[in-house]
């Protein structure tokens, strides 16, 4: 996972040939044989063999044989969107962050200030649904009076400015990034925003099932109006409909929003006026905090620029109800039941396809980590994350980068000249591993365990004060962009370093029982592919200090986009869901980092044999051992609504395809496995793509 802004804001045609399928096997060495079923987790390999698939061949579909028994086993719990190795680690951080949170609450210390004190107090305010229940919309009687207020564009602008202060959806969101440009300062952005469906795909798109989300949109919105006591009427809903539609319209599409020399535009605050007019730039830039901020980057620049024709487009009546539907969505989880029922309705059960709400703790949790998780995060890594799993953790990412720094020496298609500045850029790359050294201080922050909205607000403007307050300071190389309990990893391009935090590190991501071969293959996996995300098509456009600043030669810059082209093609071929395919260039960047995470991986494998061959273990080789602890680290089954949302937003491909799309291109692969022509898994030598 690359993260190229901060927080604030704030997600091939298999070729095959003519031969017969008894060719085809005779071709072969059969599948290894899987022996008794053991669970993944009492497992001393870590090799869950109960998932696998024994009537399907490796040589055909790696992923299914691997992982289709547990696929077909498996249910997705009725209040996820997917299941798999990733959301059960999350359900397990969430339990412990629960136990965590319940004993902070539960220590009745007279320092009503204390952080135990908060976090319990905020946890029994998002879970006592008496607070709310009856009194409709009474808990944010004050931000609808302040919409009910607005008489003019320039107030509407300034309530724009003020949403972001307050975590709240408007055109236009905040935030504070490292300048791309200079490395050794924060600078502000806007970025485009707005919307409330989960992408400017989902009204634009010409898909059936968007379509009939889109027929059905404008009665929600009217529900919600209603609920509010703001008529509800039809007109109303299409009015505010129409609005998001045209905002929608202008945004940028997902695999835009990656390049950052188009996002790099940095603007004097002055200009705003000239460069968008018909827009209250004063008001705005005032209301979110900005005014004394000579400049910002405007992301996305054309739809900066046409923010006020917009804007201007609409009745101030319609943009107020746009406002007020917005807030009363945001606020729904936290209000009586009938605005609870009517979110999860729609924008959970339609929309993403779940079938049941998830319980308050656990929207409270989620709540908490988002906000105030490094409070928790202190305790959960003294439980949770010994002092041996980092050691082990620190020697896998040594090994892994020795064997990426081997791997660019050898590299046949690259100059010397730009082969040493990438290695002095690997040479710089800084690992982090669990938690940070230094954690944040929430003194400042008022929680009252009988104002769960009140709490949710202030909590968004305190993390949004302490965003700004870092334009006034240097750059904090020390600073996680997730809490310890995350359970997932990242590449920051700007501070030019991986992290993987606690949560992330636990079996069977991270498994100090199990057979090397498999931890190589998973975990090594992961770190390899954060590696990759500072060489993919983005992040290579970064200097070893963090600057967008191209240190490429042009031939080898030119192969190398040549080359990735070969993986778009690819990947644009793969349908996972009926009239959908992947976007191959929203997905360029990951695919790049999962094929340069297994290369990195398996060549750290080989050369930690020194040179003798692995045991085999339950008739795996070695190197088959590895290829399926690659697989099982991306298991995953997803619920088709939420499938066809990740198809338009989100950078990864579908599990299925990150396994099976990065080792068709991988001859080692072949050669554990006797993957020949003619079978599922078969790419010829000259179509598979090798970058690093």
């Amino acid at each position: 996972m690359t993260r190229f802004v901060s927080s604030v804001v704030l997600s091939v045609a298999l070729l095959l040939t003519g031969c017969s399928e008894t060719a085809r096997r005779a071709s072969a060495p059969p599948a290894p044989t899987i022996g008794d079923a053991a669970p993944l987790y009492a497992n001393a390999t870590g090799i869950d063999r109960s998932g696998f698939d024994e009537n399907v061949r490796p040589q055909d579909d790696f992923f299914a044989w691997v992982n289709g028994g547990w696929v077909a086993h498996t249910q997705i719990p009725p209040d996820r969107t997917w299941w798999g190795v990733v959301p059960e680690l999350r359900a397990e951080s969430e339990e412990r962050q629960r136990l965590i949170i319940e004993e902070m609450g539960a220590r009745n210390d007279r320092d009503t200030t204390s952080v135990a004190t908060q976090i319990g107090a905020f946890f029994t305010s998002l879970t006592d649904q008496a607070l709310v229940e009856g009194k409709g919309v009474e808990p944010i009687a004050a931000t609808l009076a302040r919409i009910d207020a607005i008489d003019s564009y320039a107030q509407l602008a300034a309530a724009f400015g003020a949403a972001t202060l307050l975590g709240a959806d408007a055109p236009l969101a905040v935030g504070v990034v490292q300048d791309p440009g200079s490395h050794d300062r924060y600078v502000p952005y806007i970025w485009q925003s707005g919307l409330a469906l989960p992408d400017r795909e989902y009204y634009l798109r010409d898909d059936v099932k968007f379509q009939r989300i889109r027929a059905a949109y404008p009665a929600y919105i009217a529900r919600l109006l209603a609920l509010g006591g703001y008529g509800g009427t039809p007109e109303q809903a299409a009015a505010v409909y129409a609005i998001e539609q045209r905002l929608a319209e202008a945004q940028w599409p997902a695999e835009e929003n990656r390049d950052m020399k188009k996002l790099y535009n940095m603007v004097r605050v002055t200009e705003l006026p000239q460069i968008a007019p018909d827009f209250a730039w004063p008001q705005y830039v005032d209301a979110a905090g900005l005014g004394a901020r000579p400049e910002l980057m405007a992301a996305q620049f054309d739809y900066v620029r046409g923010i006020g024709s917009i804007v201007t487009a609409f009745p101030l009546a319609a943009w107020k109800d746009y406002l007020r539907y917005h807030a009363l969505n945001e606020a729904a989880p936290w209000l009586s039941s009938e605005f609870e029922r009517a979110q999860f309705e729609f924008m959970q059960r339609d929309v993403l396809g779940l079938a049941e709400l998830a319980p308050e703790w656990k929207r409270a949790v989620r709540a908490i980590d988002t906000l105030v998780g490094e409070a928790v995060g202190q305790v959960y890594v003294e439980r949770y994350f010994p002092p041996a799993y980092k050691q082990a953790m620190l020697e896998l990412v040594g090994n892994l980068m020795e064997a990426f720094r081997v791997g660019i020496t050898e590299l046949d298609w690259m100059s010397e000249e730009t082969k040493r500045k990438a290695e002095a850029k690997r040479a710089r790359l800084v690992t982090k591993i669990g938690y940070p050294d230094r954690w944040r201080d929430y003194s400042g922050l008022e929680i009252r365990a009988d104002d769960p909205l009140g709490n949710l607000a202030r909590a968004n403007a305190f993390e949004y004060r302490y965003q700004l307050g870092k334009l006034d300071h240097p750059i904090d190389r020390d600073e996680w962009e997730m809490t310890p309990q995350t359970v997932n990893a990242y590449h920051q391009p700007f501070m030019n370093e991986i992290v993987f935090p606690a949560g992330f590190l636990q079996p069977p991501n991270f498994n100090m029982a199990a057979d090397p071969a498999v931890n190589y293959g998973a975990i090594g996996y992961v770190i390899g592919h954060e590696i990759g995300h500072a060489f993919d098509d983005k992040g290579r456009a970064f200097d070893p200090y963090g600057k967008l600043n191209d240190w490429w030669k042009a031939e080898d810059a030119e192969h190398f986009d040549r080359t990735a082209a070969r993986l778009v093609e690819q990947y644009n071929a793969f349908s996972p869901v009926a009239g959908m395919t992947i976007n191959g260039k929203l997905t360029l960047g990951e695919n790049i980092a999962d094929l340069t995470g297994v290369t990195i991986a398996y060549r750290a494998y080989r050369a930690s044999l020194g040179g003798k061959e692995a045991p085999v273990i339950a008739g795996l080789t070695g190197d088959q051992r590895f290829f399926i602890g690659f697989a099982q680290a991306n298991r995953a089954q997803v619920r088709e609504e939420m499938l066809r949302a990740m198809l338009v937003s989100d950078p990864h491909s579908p599990a299925r395809f990150r396994v099976i799309g990065v080792l068709r291109n991988f001859t080692p692969f072949y050669e554990a496995f006797g993957v020949s022509e003619g079978d599922g898994m078969y790419l010829s030598p000259a179509e598979r793509v090798a970058i690093w």
